[in-house]
């Protein structure tokens, strides 16, 4: 059975039954002449206060639909061509004529990863944390926000780099540059908005102005960012909070760090480094002893938000309860670094340098220029866990030092192993995101990494699992839904084009023009809108595992609906009905393949480049909107194809 919206009608007041009363008077038969004068000129007072009571009472025409599906049947400006005018279409209006209030512009949002150490190649580590920036950002930039800007680079300084040089017979920046273009290659492997190669940015002048402050890459030897490290510690020297002293203690090279006694495990570093004993090596120190308290109300302020997960919250809340020692800041034993104002003898200790990367770009020192004021501070930072003290302690001791503005959020998520192993380079089992990109394709990587482990948790890698699940999720169930649909569209509609279908009951019009829509259309489309509001918690929350689960869901739901509706056996009983339930799919396809764009922006690209969806209608206000209404698909091609299953020894 067929169901149509509820039409309603809004009176000023709701004045309706009191307007047809007095209406009526003049009727009355023993109505007195005054009355008649007096009904004649308020009427006329009516007519004039008419149109001020609908302002404030919303006195229009609405429709209020069986579910909350908010469709805008409309051509958009991209089509606005020939064949647009030539099919105009019947129900271009939206389901409520009110103007929708005007909301201020989003605040601009500055997303971060850490930048990573040069003294490797980059492995699917890095690329999980990228993957998660770019899905903040181009998630943010679909929500309506124009000024999203996304950082990563690489960290180049330290006696790490220094000795693996050393051992390969290259200078220092000879072996940096090498290793940073592979960093900065991964992000255009990884299709990261803005990057040289991602599927977003084109040699015209147009696209490059488009992706202007999308992505800034920053590097630790670049002159930008040794005058940022330079003025850092000449505000930090200028507040007397850095004096020179002798240190002495256990540092790891791996993690560039120094450890106290009690956080050594089994003679080790807590990531598994070796470390080795200092012996009072001259050194600057930082006083953060000082910030001891404002760290431990930072963590209590607004629910812990400024650590996420919880459970790596407590960890740093125990670290900091246990006392902050003064920290080293500078090392004299080599000298691959920014040398510290005032005193070549040293360098600044590598996490100082590294850690104020996430001014640089933004053009510390000068805070008053446009770019600072317009991202700072942070939204979110991405981190690994191992890395987590330097950015939840450290990096927040050091912004308050300098009277700057604290992240809204630090994230650290887990490690990844490989088949239950530890990554090893010895053990030889790293992960290549290169190779594995070329092997399966960029989408079924990000895929996989943003679904198959909760976001801050641990997770284990293999090629079988890869498979398996993208199988599942993008060539079983997406790829197959868009498939089989746009094929019945291109094959059985007249022109290939989408049928005009009457999505709500026309309160304005004469004509008979109910709703086309079932209550098993109305629930699948509702679901597809619902994704943005659904979805946006997931985004806020950084639980990108849920915000894939989500569109896996929906999915799911839009092929149980075909298995329901039976478009193919439609096609000889109820020809009308078929075409119907085709539009809900395409518009299904659409809605869905805009969610996904985050995630999977190549093929989800290629769908709504075959649905016709321009640029413009690329965006998370569109979802709800039905404008598929008399446009062509193009010939459908296969987005995903399935891939053999793998046996794993």
């Amino acid at each position: 059975m067929k169901k149509s919206h509820t039409v309603v009608k809004c009176s000023p007041f709701h004045l309706t039954p009191l307007l047809a009363l007095w209406s009526f008077i003049p009727l009355c038969v023993c109505t007195p002449v005054w009355l008649h004068k007096f009904h004649c000129n308020i009427n006329l007072l009516m007519l004039m206060l008419l149109p001020i009571l609908s302002a404030f009472t919303g006195g229009v025409s609405f429709i209020r639909p069986a579910a909350a599906f908010r469709l805008r049947m409309t051509q958009t400006l991209s089509h606005s061509n020939s064949h647009s005018n030539s099919h105009s279409n019947s129900n271009s209006r939206l389901f409520s004529t009110s103007t929708p209030p005007t909301k201020p512009p989003p605040s601009p949002i500055f997303v971060t990863t850490p930048i990573y150490y040069v003294n490797g190649p980059p492995h699917i580590g890095h690329a999980y944390t990228t993957l998660a920036a770019d899905v903040l950002s181009r998630y943010h930039r679909l929500s309506g926000n124009p000024s999203v800007l996304l950082q990563s680079g690489t960290d180049e300084h330290g006696l790490k780099v220094s000795t693996t040089a050393a051992s390969l017979g290259l200078g220092e920046k000879e072996f940096v540059d090498g290793v940073s273009d592979k960093f900065r290659g991964l992000l255009a492997a990884l299709q990261v908005e803005g990057s040289a190669d991602s599927s977003q940015v084109t040699a015209t002048d147009k696209d490059k102005d488009k992706n202007k402050d999308k992505l800034e890459f920053v590097r630790t030897t670049d002159d930008d960012h040794k005058a940022c490290v330079s003025a850092v510690w000449k505000a930090l020297s200028a507040k007397g909070l850095i004096y020179k002293g002798v240190y002495s203690g256990w540092y790891a090279v791996r993690d560039e760090c120094f450890y106290n006694e009690g956080e050594l495990v089994d003679g080790l570093a807590p990531t598994g480094a070796e470390v080795v004993w200092t012996e009072k090596e001259e050194s600057y120190f930082f006083k953060l002893s000082e910030f001891e308290g404002r760290l431990l109300e930072l963590y209590e302020r607004n629910g812990g938000a400024f650590v996420r997960p919880a459970s790596r919250l407590n960890e740093v809340k125990a670290f900091v309860k246990g006392g902050l020692n003064d920290l080293s800041v500078s090392r004299t034993s080599f000298d691959w670094g920014v040398k510290v104002p005032g005193d070549e003898s040293h360098v600044v200790y590598v996490w100082i340098d590294a850690l104020a990367n996430y001014l640089t770009k933004v053009g510390y020192p000068n805070v008053e220029n446009d770019k600072f004021q317009k991202f700072w501070p942070p939204k979110c930072q991405i981190v690994g866990k191992d890395i987590l003290r330097f950015h939840a302690v450290y990096w927040p001791a050091l912004l308050m030092a300098l009277d700057l503005e604290l992240p809204e959020r630090v994230f650290a998520h887990g490690w990844w192993t490989v088949n239950g192993e530890k990554m090893s380079k010895s053990v030889g089992n790293v992960v290549d995101p290169f190779e594995l990109i070329g092997k399966f394709g960029v989408d079924r990587v990000r895929w996989f990494l943003m679904s198959e482990v909760g976001f801050g948790g641990d997770g284990d890698y293999s090629e079988k699992m890869l498979v398996r699940k993208t199988n599942t999720a993008l060539s079983n169930s997406y790829g197959n839904l868009v498939q089989r649909s746009l094929n019945m569209v291109y094959k059985n509609c007249e022109g290939g084009r989408f049928p005009e279908v009457v999505f709500y009951s026309d309160s304005d019009s004469d004509s008979d023009s109910s709703s086309e829509l079932t209550e098993n259309d109305v629930k699948l489309l509702d679901a597809v809108q619902n994704l943005v509001t659904d979805t946006h918690s997931f985004i806020e929350k950084q639980e990108l595992h849920k915000y894939v689960h989500e569109l896996e869901d929906v999915v799911r739901m839009a092929n149980v609906y075909v298995e329901e509706e039976a478009p193919f056996k439609l096609k000889k009983t109820d020809f009308r009905r078929m075409e119907v339930v085709l539009r809900v799919l395409g518009e299904v396809i659409r809605g869905v393949s805009i969610v996904m764009l985050p995630v999977v922006p190549d093929g989800a690209t290629k769908v709504l480049d075959m649905l016709g969806v321009g640029e413009e209608e690329r965006c998370f206000r569109c979802v709800g909107e039905a404008c598929l209404g008399g446009r062509a698909v193009q010939k459908p091609v296969g987005v995903y194809m399935r891939i053999d299953e793998i046996e794993e020894e």
